[in-house]
């Protein structure tokens, strides 16, 4: 649970519901291939479970704002940089209108390249 502060009082959202809406808001974008898990828990997470559709995202809560990482892979001969900046923007967008959250950063990790 994620509790932000803000003018109507305190908030408490979803982790669980974040990292869905972030997971589809990336996966979404043109030339994401997909997310990759990260790290020794969603590792053997994803092992464990097979269909894991929040794999990759990593969020923090810093003060009242978050900061969110992505593993990524993307689809090979797009332009990188693009899909990045594309990435980035939408998914600040969609946690500022839909979650109501002040967002920190974003930082997009591309992993992979697939054909």
């Amino acid at each position: 649970m994620i509790k932000i502060k803000n003018h109507l009082g305190t908030i408490g959202i979803s982790t669980a519901y974040l990292r869905q809406l972030i997971s589809n808001t990336a996966e979404n974008c043109f030339g994401v291939a997909g997310l990759n898990a990260y790290g020794a828990k969603q590792g053997v997470y994803a092992v464990l479970k097979k269909e894991n559709t929040t794999k990759g995202v990593i969020i923090r809560q810093e003060a009242d704002e978050l900061a969110v990482d992505l593993h990524i892979t993307v689809t090979y001969g797009v332009n990188v940089g693009a899909i990045v900046d594309s990435i980035i923007h939408k998914v600040n967008f969609v946690l500022t209108e839909q979650a109501g959250v002040n967002v920190k950063s974003v930082n997009v990790f591309v992993d992979e390249m697939t054909n």
